[in-house]
This record gives structure tokens, sequence and C-alpha cells, in this order.
């Protein structure tokens, strides 16, 4: 599925919802309390991410959206912290309030080695009162001529009673911009208006009042749901199973997802509720933005945390020619966030370069030696330009997106990315690796990044040359046969 993405950047679109602050307490366990059988966490790091319906507004963002957000802080320090993440973000608060009387909600996610060990929410989860959903409604009107969409992000926390969610579906349908609620509760029947809900599995079978949750027990409670609710569709998530798009007058149609690792779910109804928004805003048919929300989902779900996903991440997932090797292919800045994830996880990251003009067996055991040092191996590649400067005329004879495409396919590589002349120090200080590989034949030649990795702690490996395999004489060789 290949699909252009640069209209996302000309839609806006207005999140309204449960506004709260992640944080996350990142350090290590290495041993049991001596005062009660409970791990002993030390901390290394804290972090603060915009979450609920501002994890919602971040991933709209993300995706290049311009983003209106409305909702509910208190007048304190995670409040003040959450309107710095939006502002920074360059999202748009004039319906954010500020309310002395009400907390932050605040969700502490506790993580060792990339597992979270336990989670503390600090909430208020008292409705709004009338006179504020009054004012967060007469603060939306200065942005509601403008928006593409409207996104309601219900945590149940009391910004989405039902007489506020009637009001926003009113406003919406007079304007005729689409609605689309990611519901929360038993009671679905609030959110009568709206053009499509995005409950997950569980929330679907609470509001349609049943409990098993196998596939007949699916399709009973969205064909429930339909019947019940003033909608036209009922998007139901499966977490690893895909979605299930319900829709008036037709068969229900699956969406599966492909395999994946999966390290965190947190925030992933968030993305698929956001990239579906967006992807409907822009004109594509609801079969193609379900796609989107699906490999959205599918995407944030490998990252650590609420996540978000970009357009280039994005096109990756849903290339009709994606497979495990061009996934493997990475920008600097997508790779810099995996690689941050990663050391989180305390993997150890191996890193080599090269131009690999004419991949042959030596560096086929190049690259497996140096894979063998770590968890992972991050191979940088010399673009033409700099292996026309480095190797002479008539180099590369294999253009980088072949090479690139050749190296991802080794079981030994991870990631490649592709670098041009002069840049390799900036792409080392950003990846920072732990092991920086070169072969044996650089013993009397200077490594370029030797003293960044070892600035912080990491080593550099010379790898023996078994055999005397060049791609230059190779290459000369086949010229003069």
């Amino acid at each position: 599925m290949s699909l252009d993405f640069s209209a996302f950047e000309q839609r806006r679109i207005l999140v309204v919802g449960d506004l709260m602050l992640d944080e996350y307490l990142r350090g290590r366990v290495e041993r049991i309390s001596p005062e009660a059988p409970v791990p002993v966490f030390r901390l290394e790091q804290a972090d603060f991410r915009p979450g609920g319906a501002a994890n919602a507004a971040r991933n709209l963002a993300a995706l290049g959206a311009k983003v209106a957000l409305a909702g509910v802080v208190g007048a304190d320090e995670e409040g003040r912290k959450l309107i710095a993440a939006l502002d920074a973000l360059e999202i748009d608060r004039r319906a954010v309030l500020i309310d002395p009387k009400r907390s932050t909600a605040r969700k502490t996610r506790v993580l060792a080695g990339g597992q979270q060990l336990l989670r503390i929410d600090r909430e208020d989860t008292e409705n709004l009162s009338q006179a504020l959903q009054e004012e967060i409604l007469e603060r939306t009107k200065n942005v509601f001529d403008g928006i593409d969409a409207v996104l309601l992000s219900d945590y149940g926390k009391g910004v989405a009673v039902p007489e506020f969610c009637a009001e926003l579906a009113h406003r919406a349908r007079k304007a005729g911009k689409l609605a689309v609620a990611d519901p929360k509760g038993r009671d679905f029947s609030k959110y009568a208006g709206f053009t499509l809900l995005t409950p997950n599995r569980a929330e679907a079978l609470l509001a349609a009042g049943l409990e098993a949750a196998d596939d007949p027990d699916l399709f009973k409670a969205g064909a429930r749901l339909l019947a019940t609710v003033t909608v036209e569709h009922v998007l139901v998530t499966c977490g690893a199973e895909g979605m299930v798009l319900f829709s008036r007058g037709e068969k229900p149609q699956a969406f599966p997802t492909r395999s994946r690792q999966v390290f965190d779910v947190s925030g992933a109804g968030d993305t698929a509720a956001a990239a579906l928004t967006l992807a409907l805003a822009c004109g594509f048919s609801l079969p193609q933005a379900v796609e989107i929300a699906n490999a959205a989902a599918g995407v944030v779900v490998g990252k650590i945390g609420t996540a978000t996903v970009n357009r280039e991440e994005l096109a990756v997932e849903l290339s009709e020619k994606a497979d495990p090797a061009a996934r493997k292919r990475k920008s600097l800045e997508a790779l810099s966030v995996i690689c941050a994830d990663l050391r989180r996880q305390g993997k150890r990251l191996v890193f080599t370069n090269g131009c690999f003009d004419l991949l042959h067996a030596g560096h086929v055991r190049l690259l497996a030696a140096s894979r063998a040092l770590g968890d992972i191996l991050i191979v940088a590649v010399d673009d033409d330009a700099s292996v026309s400067a480095l190797k002479g005329p008539g180099r590369p004879v294999i253009a980088v997106e072949q090479r690139a495409r050749l190296l991802s396919a080794l079981d030994s590589v991870d990631y490649v990315l592709v670098f041009a002349t002069g840049e390799l120090e900036a792409v080392i200080a950003a990846l920072r690796p732990d092991v920086l590989t070169k072969g044996g034949d650089y013993e009397k030649k200077p490594v370029v990044g030797r003293p960044l990795v070892e600035s912080w702690g990491g080593q550099v490996v010379l790898i023996p040359i078994e055999e005397n395999v060049s791609s230059t004489r190779l290459i000369e060789k086949i010229r003069n046969s």
C-alpha cells in the first residue's frame, strides 16, 4: 500500500478530552530488598510526555498536522510541565483551561530494562462543572471554523460528560466536520452524533453488555453498538489481531496486523485514533484510513512508553514492497530515537560503517563478528558521492539504494542508514554506540569516531581479516576480464 502523506501538513485537527502528564521513571533492578521480598529499583532517569488527549494531539503533530487542543489542567507543577510540552510541539492551546481547584492527572510508570514494574495514577475524576464545560466550548469557537475534523479523546476523567459530548457533536455536524470519538465506559449513547467510534475490544464488549472475548461475541458487540448508538461506524481495535470495522448496512471488515515484537501498548489507541482521524480528514477512503491507523499503532507498540509515529515510518510500514529487510533502513532522526529506547532497555549497540561497494564474503564475516559483540548492529553506508570521493572515478559500481538493500537482507544487520561525506562523526554522536568496529586493516589507520566512542566509555574493536578480499580488486578483475 503506497500512499502520499503530504496532505497531512495541510490539515488542522481539534482534539478535545482529558489531559494528562505521563511520567517515566527508568532505572535498574539488581537485588531484592532485605526489608521485604520486593525489588530494589535504582532510579537513573526521569522524563515526562503529554498523555491522554494530549498524547493524541502529540501523535497528530508528529504526523505533520496542525493541532488545536481543548481540555483542563490544574494550576500545579504537572500542569506547567504539560503546557510547556504542548508549546514545544507548537500545539494551539487556547482552549486549554487552568483550573486551580483541579489537579493535573499524572500517570507514573516505573521501568527497569524496558519492562514496566509499576504504574501509579494520580488523578481527579470528578465531572467538570457546567461553567468549565461551557468555557471550553466557548473557547473552541475561535478555532472551529479553521479545522478539518474533531477528535474526542475520552479517558473518563470528567471532561466528556453527556451534555458536553452532545454539544460537541452538534457543532461538528452543523459545521460539516468529521467527528471521531475514542470512547470510554459502559454508556456509549453519549457519543450519539459522532461519525465514528474507536473502542478497543474490551471497551466494545463492555458497552455492548457482553463479557466473552471470542470473535462471535465481538461481531455481536459491533452489531449491537450500531443498533443502539447513533453513529455511522465503529472501529474496534484488537491489539495484535488488528482491527474490525463495523459500518451501517455493511458486513464487518477485518484488518489484520503483521506479526511484530511488542514492547509497550501504552498510548497505541491514541495513535490509532489520531492517524485515522487525520487520514479521513485528508480524503482517504475509510478502508485506507483504517489501514493507516492499523499501521501507525503497529509502529508505536514497538517503542517504549507512549510514543509517536512519523510519516517516514508510516510509509515504510504501508509500502507494498515492505519486508523485514526494507524496514531496517532508517533515517538518522528515526534511528537516534530507536537507539535511545534500546539503551534504556539495556541493549548493547554495535556500529560499523563502510562503502560496501560490491558486497563480498569478507564483509559478511566482518558484520557477523561485529554483531556478536552486542545485541544490535547498526551499519552506516557511504552515499554515492562519498564513495566516488573515496574510491575515484567509476565508483560506486552499485548505487547506494541497492547497497543498503543488500546489507539489510543480512540476518546479522539490524539497522542501516546512509550518510554523506563529513557526516560520520555526527552520526556516531547521535547514535552513541557502545562498540565501534572496523576491519583489521585499520590497525595503522585512524578510525573516525574513536575519540567520541571512547569518551562515553565505549570501545573500538578491529575485526581480524581472515581472507584478503577487496571490493576494489574484485571490481578491477571483473573489468579487466
